[in-house]
């Protein structure tokens, strides 16, 4: 089994049509302004759509493709349902604020209001740890496409992270966010119908629309079942927490999608349909995955359980349209995480690093070089991803545990209730996040649910002790003044 010539002239087409949407991003990039956050004028519906599809990548299809495998449906409880509650929950709250902050405070980065948050050290302390967490966490994207690559051709693991991790290279480079949110856009579409595809197909494979419902009773023991040991209901809530804190700006370019829209109300619709897709769509997306411990049982790796069926059930030029479809994930999630950390690095961390780029400014040139170097770090990290646990590892874990210490002080320091959490509280928190981190990594911990939420916790809990020592202290009047312009009624708030 392997690809047809009409499987590669579909793979060729798709690619194609990327390029051209890069060489039209090129001349529509006239400022930084235009490269990082698309002009701040991105319509809801882009967003929102790019919002969700930035959540996926070829790892959905390797390593949660094997915990379909193994585990059955509690993949979509603890992952898919999680995010959907925490963007729905907070749709009028975080994406509101981020697209504020880009109002009155001119932001290209999600970084650059920490300067009047906390001050210039815990910038630059989260900016340097966010920055080395994507380097693990677009290496893992790297390496799961590869593996793709390898069922489906027979490349070696490490020339697909070269072609991969090369292609999308070249194009984050030169496209910018417009780049990006248009990717993403021809990327839903193209996922939509080889998912849709693939439904069917397996949907009259098992026997019609009723196997929908009956072929769970073939499948092993708690694969129906919403929670399936290591996958508990505390590592669900632990992922909750997680996805609250990644899905509303922890995780920088799900930021840039809300900082980048023309004002409230279309960040919050674009919140509102990121959500109610992630609700919706996995529950298509996933059944295939679901179904293949009876359609392919035994398999020595599960992870390329997706992979096999698409080869084993579609016909010639579809299996090419999947395989297109599975780049196109990662692309889009690696371009819109490389795109984002450019502008941190770009504009928080070089300007500190040179007095002549603070004085004269940071050119397109310059932005494109940092894109450029960053993309080429992952890829190397990529072609060592085993030496950090594998995909999965680097995914749930490394991922998991990591988001927290960084995003707690960036996303609770928006909020009034947290205005007397300053700097001592923001980077202790994330010190003894990361320590534990660390511990967790030497200390064997038998429970999947605390090795992943500790960090977190012990994050979350030192910032709010940092505030309640802190109590007695008059608020900054910097601080008080970015509430107030964020916040209308927080003045008020904090007189009491």
């Amino acid at each position: 089994m392997g690809l047809s010539t009409l499987d590669f002239f579909v793979i060729i087409l798709f690619f194609l049509s990327m390029i051209i949407i890069g060489l039209w991003s090129w001349f529509r990039n006239k400022t930084l302004e235009d490269y990082f956050i698309a002009g701040g004028s991105l319509p809801w519906w882009l967003s929102g759509i790019s919002h969700h599809v930035s959540g996926y990548s070829g790892a959905v299809f390797v390593a949660y493709a094997g915990l379909a495998y193994t585990h059955g449906f509690s993949l979509y409880i603890w992952w898919a349902l999680t995010i959907g509650i925490a963007i729905v929950a907070s749709a009028k709250v975080f994406p509101v604020l981020w697209v504020r902050l880009r109002k009155r405070y001119r932001i290209q980065s999600p970084l650059e209001y920490l300067v009047n948050r906390y001050n210039l050290l815990t910038q630059q302390i989260m900016a340097w740890s966010g920055v080395i967490l994507k380097l693990f966490d677009v290496a893992a994207k790297w390496a799961a496409i590869a593996i793709l690559l390898n069922v489906f051709t027979g490349v070696p693991l490490l020339a697909g992270i070269l072609i991969a991790g090369g292609v999308s290279l070249i194009y984050v480079t030169f496209g910018g966010l417009w780049a990006v949110i248009l990717t993403d856009f021809a990327q839903f579409i193209v996922q939509l119908v080889a998912g849709i595809i693939m439904f069917v197909t397996v949907v009259i494979y098992l026997g019609g629309v009723d196997s929908i419902f009956s072929f769970w009773e073939m499948l092993p023991e708690g694969h129906s079942q919403p929670f399936n040991d290591p996958y508990t209901v505390g590592f669900a809530l632990a992922f909750l927490f997680i996805n609250f804190l990644s899905y509303n700006g922890g995780t920088w370019n799900l930021a840039t999608r809300y900082i980048s829209s023309p004002d409230e109300k279309q960040s919050a619709r674009a919140a509102y349909l990121s959500g109610a897709l992630y609700l919706i769509w996995p529950l298509i997306l996933f059944l295939p995955m679901w179904a293949a411990p009876v359609l392919l049982p035994g398999l020595d790796d599960p992870t390329q359980s997706y992979g096999l069926l698409t080869l084993e059930l579609l016909p010639a030029g579809l299996i090419g349209l999947v395989l297109a479809s599975l780049f196109a994930n990662t692309m889009s999630m690696t371009s819109s995480d490389i795109n984002t950390i450019s502008a941190v690095i770009t504009r928080d961390i070089l300007p500190m690093l040179s007095a002549r780029l603070k004085e004269r400014g940071i050119s397109l040139k310059i932005a494109r070089v940092t894109t450029f170097s960053f993309t080429l770090l992952t890829i190397i990290l990529a072609s060592q991803h085993e030496h950090f646990g594998g995909v999965l590892g680097l995914i749930v874990t490394w991922f998991g545990a990591l988001v927290g210490p960084v995003a707690v002080p960036m996303l609770f320091g928006l909020l009034p209730v947290f205005s007397r959490c300053g700097s001592a509280a923001a980077i202790t928190s994330i010190l003894l996040g990361f320590i534990t981190f660390v511990l967790t990594k030497i200390i064997t911990i038998e429970s999947l649910a605390l090795s992943v939420a500790l960090p977190l916790m012990v994050s979350t809990v030192t910032y709010l002790v940092g505030g309640l020592l802190s109590r007695g202290r008059p608020v900054p009047d910097r601080v008080r003044s970015l509430m107030d312009s964020l916040n209308p009624e927080s003045d008020q708030k904090l007189q009491k």
